[in-house]
């Protein structure tokens, strides 16, 4: 998920120091003449771009699955043949946000064949959620609480487990195409792939057994999700760094050695490991120097698309992938922390084969991390005249869905400026950062009004 931009490890204080200087000003000589200058343009009226978008947009019935979806049938055509759609989602703590893209992904399965739901949280996470629909293993209550801890509380929610239970019974009716759950995230590698890969290397190439059991020690998790990631932040750069150097020579050894037998289970191994270095080495930065914090974001975001490329291309099937507006975008509203931004490298993989569709809205509620530590409720009232949202949520429609590629103008110039617009990460208060919503995004749903979600265990 997005950081909380205050936090203090990722915050970048600029001072811009004004000074004026006393001294008496002297005239200027007459320029000579030249051509009659040219007035610029005007700027269109805010009432003729919400004309246009008003041609534009495609009213949505609800966000709620369930019903018809005779309204998302625009949304087909929007994404076309892509394999792997983004969609975003302003806040991490809305119900709405959730909602759609349950109902979103419900639709894409019956209408556009797609049978994986990816989500911004790990890859262990996501393949012990797997392993429950596909096969009914475990309990998704208990996985959620095991796994959705601190940086990934947000997604143990009321909305995310009636998604897993629908994929489950969607399973039960169709075994034969199972519909799957991926993680695409680094923050944590749970103890079930360090078994794994470790497994695999006893079966295939025993005699480096010993050698792998050295260099994973004291890696693999023995606590709680969220406390494991608490210890591991609180260790010193340098043994965090070592511990991502001797991940790193797991990986290499492993990919040294070659398939032996089963191809498919080296992949399988290589990818596990992968996984676990990739986690070591999200934590193999110095977050006190700014520059290599914002480095440890540029690699999360491009080993999150990776790991969306790596099992879209081995398993064959379509993606709907979920996560904030800010990774599934196509430009980083903010540079200088976020260098670049997942859906950038998924556009870079899969060319027009990744679509990115962000969500705004005019007002409501969400819950999040406060300057205190708490979690809580928050709720804004109507967005401010010059913000994206202020005109947006003038359109006829309560809620709609707009092609940002085809919209015409004078919506179409307006849409490629950047103004403020709300992007709210785990904490807050949080932005809002200045967005031009035609370069970020390829289409755009806007909600009028959200409400906080139902989190479960709180």
């Amino acid at each position: 998920m997005r950081q909380h931009r205050t936090g203090t490890a990722l915050t970048l204080l600029v001072t811009l120091t004004a000074v004026t200087a006393g001294a008496q000003a002297v005239a200027a000589p007459p320029a000579p003449p030249g051509p009659r200058a040219v007035a610029a343009p005007s700027a269109p009226s805010e009432a003729a771009v919400v004309e246009a978008l008003d041609r534009a947009a495609h009213p949505l019935r609800t966000v709620e699955p369930g019903g018809g979806t005779r309204d998302l049938r625009a949304l087909d055509r929007m994404i076309g043949d892509a394999s792997v759609v983004g969609l975003g989602e302003a806040t991490h703590g809305s119900h709405d946000f959730f909602a759609l893209k349950d109902r979103v992904f419900r639709h894409l399965v019956e209408e556009k064949g797609f049978r994986t739901f990816a989500l911004e949280a790990p890859w262990s996470t996501g393949l012990r959620l797997d392993d429950y629909v596909v096969h009914g293993k475990g309990d998704p209550r208990r996985i959620m609480s095991e796994e959705f801890q601190r940086d990934y509380l947000w997604w143990n929610n009321a909305e995310y487990l009636g998604l897993v239970e629908w994929m489950r019974a969607y399973n039960v009716r169709h075994p034969e195409d199972p519909v799957r759950f991926m993680g695409d995230d680094t923050g944590w590698t749970g103890p079930e792939l360090y078994d794994e890969v470790t497994r695999y290397v006893a079966a295939a190439r025993p005699e480096l057994s010993a050698r792998f059991a050295e260099l994973y020690r004291g890696l693999r998790p023995t606590t709680a999700t969220g406390r494991y990631i608490e210890e591991y932040l609180d260790k010193p750069y340098a043994e965090r760094k070592e511990r991502a150097d001797r991940t790193g020579e797991a990986l290499r050894l492993l990919k040294r050695q070659g398939p032996r037998g089963d191809r498919e289970a080296y992949d399988r191994a290589v990818q596990h490991a992968t996984a676990i270095d990739r986690t070591a080495r999200q934590y193999a930065f110095d977050l006190d120097d700014p520059a290599q914090a914002a480095e440890a974001m540029r690699y999360r975001d491009e080993a999150m698309a990776a790991n969306v490329l790596w099992w879209q291309r081995h398993t064959g099937t379509k993606v709907l992938l979920s996560a904030h507006d800010a990774h599934i975008g196509l430009l980083s509203s903010d540079p200088a922390r976020y260098p670049r931004m997942q859906g950038e490298f998924l556009r870079d993989g899969l060319g027009a084969g990744y679509v990115g569709v962000g969500v705004t809205f005019g007002r409501g509620s969400f819950n999040a991390t406060g300057p205190d530590g708490a979690v809580r409720r928050w709720t804004l009232g109507p967005a401010g005249p010059g913000s994206n949202e202020h005109t947006l949520d003038r359109v006829r429609h309560r809620d709609y869905l707009v092609d940002l590629r085809t919209v015409g103008s004078p919506a179409r110039a307006w849409l490629r400026q950047a103004r403020e617009t709300r992007s709210i990460g785990t904490g807050y208060p949080d932005g809002p950062y200045d967005i031009a919503l035609a370069r970020t995004y390829d289409a755009l749903i806007h909600l009028h009004r959200v409400e906080a979600a139902r989190l479960r265990d709180r």
